[in-house]
Formats: C-alpha cells, sequence, structure tokens
C-alpha cells in the first residue's frame, strides 16, 4: 500500500474565466467561467486521494463560506483536512483566465498567509503514519508564511520522512531565488516546470539541490528526472486535448508520486505523471 502523504501549501478558491478569444482590454471578452476548488497543495491533494494514496492537507482557510465549501469538496474526495481556520480572514481566492495552452492569475492568498510552523506539527504529529512530505514552494515565496514551509521540511526530516518540493510559480520565485535554492537544498525531489527551472539555474544546476532527482515539467513537451547519480530519463508528453491548462502541474505531482513511492521506476512515475497531467487539462478547473 502507498504510504500516507501530507502535502503542505495553499487551498483557494479559482474563478476560472475560459476564454473565447483574446482578451479585450477596457471591454468585454465572452468566456466559460466556473468557480471551484484551487490551490497548488489543495489540488494535488485531490489528485492524490483520485490515485487511492491516503493524503492529509496543511493548509489555513477563512472562517467564512468559502472555507465551508472547499473543505467539504476536499473530505468528499477522500483528503484528511488538517485545515486551520482563521476567524477575520478571508479564504484564498484566484482568478485564472486561461486560454489555449496558457494561463494567466491573479492572486489573493488570504487565510494561506497565516499558516504557521506550529500548525505543521500539530498535522504531522496526527499523521504518524505518514511517509512522505510534499511542500507546494508558495509557501515559502511569502514571507508571511516562510517559516510555516521551513519548518514543514525541517520536521519532516526529523521524523525520517522523504520530502519533495513543488517550485510553484516563476513570477513569485524570481526575486527570491537565491534563498528558496538554499530553503530546498537536500530535498529528495525537487519539481518545476522549464520556466522555474530557468529560474533556478542562475544559482546552480536543479540537480544539485536535492537527494535524489530534480523533475522538470514540460507540459505536451513531456519530463525529465535528472537523478544525482548523472541519470537522465524523459519520457513524452500524453496526447491531450487542452480546454483549460490550470492545475496540470499539480495533477502531474500527484501522479509522479504516487507512482514512486509505490517503487516505480523513474520513467514509470513520470509516465503517471504524464497522463495525469493530460487527463487534467481536458476539462474546467484544476481537480479531478
Amino acid at each position: 500500500m502507498t504510504p500516507r502523504v501530507v502535502v503542505v501549501g495553499d487551498l483557494v478558491s479559482d474563478v476560472v474565466a475560459v476564454l473565447a478569444g483574446p482578451l479585450a482590454d477596457g471591454s468585454d471578452t465572452p468566456a466559460r467561467i466556473r468557480i471551484t476548488g484551487g490551490g497548488q497543495a489543495a489540488n494535488t491533494a485531490a489528485w492524490l486521494a483520485r490515485c487511492g494514496v491516503p493524503v492529509t492537507l496543511v493548509a489555513a482557510a477563512g472562517a467564512d463560506e468559502a472555507g465551508d465549501a472547499r473543505l467539504a469538496e476536499l473530505a468528499e474526495a477522500g483528503v484528511t483536512c488538517a485545515v486551520v481556520r482563521r476567524p477575520g480572514a478571508a479564504t484564498g481566492a484566484v482568478v485564472v483566465l486561461a486560454r489555449g495552452g496558457q494561463r494567466t492569475m491573479v492572486t489573493d492568498r488570504g487565510a494561506n498567509a497565516s499558516l504557521t510552523g506550529a500548525d505543521v506539527d500539530a498535522a504531522l504529529a496526527a499523521a504518524p503514519d505518514a511517509r512522505h512530505l510534499h511542500l507546494s514552494a508558495y509557501t515559502l515565496l511569502d514571507p508571511a508564511s516562510r517559516g510555516a514551509g521551513l519548518r514543514a521540511l525541517a520536521a519532516a526530516r526529523e521524523r525520517g520522512l522523504t520530502t519533495s518540493v513543488d517550485a510553484a510559480s516563476a513570477a513569485p520565485l524570481r526575486p527570491v531565488a537565491a534563498d528558496f535554492c538554499q530553503s530546498v537544498r537536500g530535498t529528495d525531489l525537487l519539481l518545476a516546470n522549464a520556466d522555474e527551472a530557468a529560474v533556478i539555474a542562475p544559482h546552480g544546476a536543479v540537480e544539485a539541490l536535492v537527494r535524489m532527482a530534480a523533475v522538470v515539467k514540460r507540459g505536451a513537451g513531456g519530463a525529465t528526472w535528472s537523478g544525482v547519480e548523472g541519470t537522465t530519463v524523459a519520457v513524452p508528453g500524453e496526447p491531450a486535448t487542452v480546454v483549460d491548462p490550470t492545475g496540470a502541474g499539480d495533477a502531474f505531482a500527484a501522479g509522479l508520486l504516487s507512482a514512486w513511492l509505490a517503487g516505480a521506476t523513474p520513467a514509470e512515475a513520470l509516465r503517471e505523471g504524464a497522463r495525469l497531467g493530460a487527463r487534467a487539462v481536458g476539462r474546467i478547473g484544476a481537480r479531478p
């Protein structure tokens, strides 16, 4: 049986607008619009649950209707929620503008910025069967929640858990890339897309940061696994009709981790990640 995974990071409401054409600045643009559960960590947790992996999400949400709805969705999906509620804070929200294979996000992290190291410690204490911790780097990239991200990695090592980090997003990563690289050094797996890997590269090879492997996601171009022993494995992308690319990388992470933690080879793990990523882009929203 695949061991329990603890996922630490953001839980938000996504307002996804799949545009019918180019954005008409200052005017109207037709779109299909959905309000769904989102947040990189929450999405990955939901996809892990769909893969049959026992999973706990550690996050923060407001004591509001949006938080109620997001937690109900995750519970129905089979995710154990170690989500702290913050009275007076709003559940995070993201506006996603998607067209073709691209998406642009306008982000309000809301209560996610209040996540603390104590919240992480409490969640890990309540999950003694956990064997792996996956961290969304949004937690590290925001100074308000950086302490929680650092504590998550430190506590995982103290408990003997393997670790993985998803580099999250190139724009917020760029101004803090040097600190990010120092923070994730010694992680077992580091996941990044091509843009994120390019931001990290001036601070040293991505593979130099990890104990086992760096995984670079290239969307339709597939993915690569670069092991610290010098081996590189590449797989092509899965054929897919792209409706909304939101959350494809989160689904990829879940597929990769579910296979790798069950003993799959790097190639098998990459293929499972690519398979779930292709499934994710075929519908509106970031969840299964």
